[in-house]
């Protein structure tokens, strides 16, 4: 990969017990792009991104080695402020998890926690973020109505809206249409297209077509290995390596 990297993942393990679920892992992730992580299910890839804003440390069997540099700071060492990490991430999971609040104090919320906006600046803030993730048209004379009224598709744009209100660096998508009908996963796919140019997005997809549509850079991950990464031409088009020919074309799933 050439240029700079906003991740650098060196000699990367990952165990939750006794079994060893990432091995050895290095690679970087560039900046300002989309790198789509693809694999089989249970290969760690869900595990993979949550070394990246120190989720696995919510479980307790989890034990990690190796380094992950964000903008040159090794995250996992022992005097890291886990909170500010966490706050450079936006998190989108497979199902959207909206504030039991309105749809606007969902967007509000983060900003008026981190006391990163004056009273009067909150308003034209939601209407930005509600704007970036295409759902400003669809709610805007609805703002004070409950989040969970919206339906699903809506609130997951509505929980990247409330991500992108903390003014992150990176986001990271688990599998975040994996719940939604296709004119709701065409909304997310757009979204991230717009946002790439202002952020770095890493997305887990277990659907191939969404990772040619989407990605620039590609991992391909399988059975807690990385077997090959590049740019998403080479490796949908001419991959290296066996395993990954035989992914991309079908034969193994």
């Amino acid at each position: 990969m050439n240029g700079l990297a906003q991740i650098r993942i060196r000699n990367l393990n990952v165990w939750y017990g006794n079994v060893h679920v990432l091995r050895s892992i290095t690679a970087d992730i560039p900046p300002r792009r989309i790198t789509a992580i693809i694999g089989p299910s249970g290969c760690g890839k869900t595990t993979l991104l949550r070394c990246f804003n120190r989720l696995v440390d919510n479980d307790d069997n989890a034990r990690v080695e190796g380094d992950v540099l964000v903008d040159g700071e090794n995250i996992f060492a022992p005097d890291v402020d886990v909170t500010l990490i966490r706050k450079k991430m936006g998190l989108l999971s497979q199902r959207p998890f909206p504030l039991p609040m309105s749809i606007y104090d969902n967007v509000a919320y983060g900003p008026r926690i981190h006391g990163t906006a004056h009273r009067e600046e909150i308003g034209p803030l939601v209407e930005k973020y509600l704007r970036m993730t295409n759902l400003w048209d669809e709610v805007k004379g609805r703002l004070r109505e409950p989040a969970a009224r919206l339906s699903v598709g809506q609130q997951q744009r509505l929980c990247l809206a409330r991500g992108l209100a903390v003014e992150p660096e990176m986001i990271l998508a688990d599998e975040p249409t994996s719940a939604l009908d296709p004119v709701s996963s065409r909304a997310i796919e757009q979204a991230f297209r717009e946002l790439k140019d202002r952020y770095t997005v890493i997305l887990v997809t277990h659907i191939l077509r969404q990772a040619r549509r989407l990605a620039d850079y590609v991992f391909f991950m399988y059975m807690g290995e990385l077997v090959e990464h590049g740019p998403a031409e080479l490796i949908f088009e001419s991959p290296r390596e066996r395993m990954t020919r035989e992914y991309v074309s079908g034969i193994i799933s």
